[in-house]
């Protein structure tokens, strides 16, 4: 976290759970603190080894973390940012799959609509207080959709 750090105050680092056990391979997403939500750095990190092979590991599932492992609500609101980006480029499936799996990942029987202020907000309602560390990013979450595709908290 060192070097991160020296480009910009860290906020937060996920592992994708799919690479979290490989032994050659680690996919990050990192939050820098004081950016938009939507500048999330994505680093693939591979061994030299498998440094030309972009699909190491991606079949592997020894690679795959446990459900203990990674933070199912946390890779939620990461779909509802995800949503909100869509849905400003005009991509309203690509953000109804967003937010359909974000809810499906928390065990939430619900369905984005189409409304999609609402729709995000109520992922990030449902997502953020299952984890008390992720209340600010709920937060955020709710006012990045209010602000950019409509809708209210």
């Amino acid at each position: 976290m060192g070097a991160l750090g020296g480009v910009r105050p860290v906020d937060s680092i996920r592992i994708d759970p799919d690479f979290y056990r490989s032994d050659r391979r680690r996919l990050l997403f990192v939050r820098f603190a004081g950016v938009p939500l939507f500048w999330r750095l994505d680093l693939d990190v591979r061994a030299a080894s498998v440094a030309d092979d972009p699909q190491y590991d991606a079949a592997n599932p020894a690679a795959r973390a446990r459900d203990d492992e990674w933070s199912r609500p946390a890779s939620a609101l990461a779909n509802a940012i995800g949503a909100v980006k869509a849905v400003a480029r005009k991509r309203d499936a690509e953000a109804r799959g967003l937010l359909d799996r974000g809810f499906a990942r928390i065990g939430e029987d619900d369905r984005a609509g189409g409304a999609w202020g609402h729709d995000v907000a109520r992922l990030a309602h449902a997502a953020a207080p299952r984890e008390p560390s992720l209340s600010d990013l709920g937060g955020q979450v709710t006012a990045l959709a209010a602000r950019r595709v409509g809708g209210s908290a």
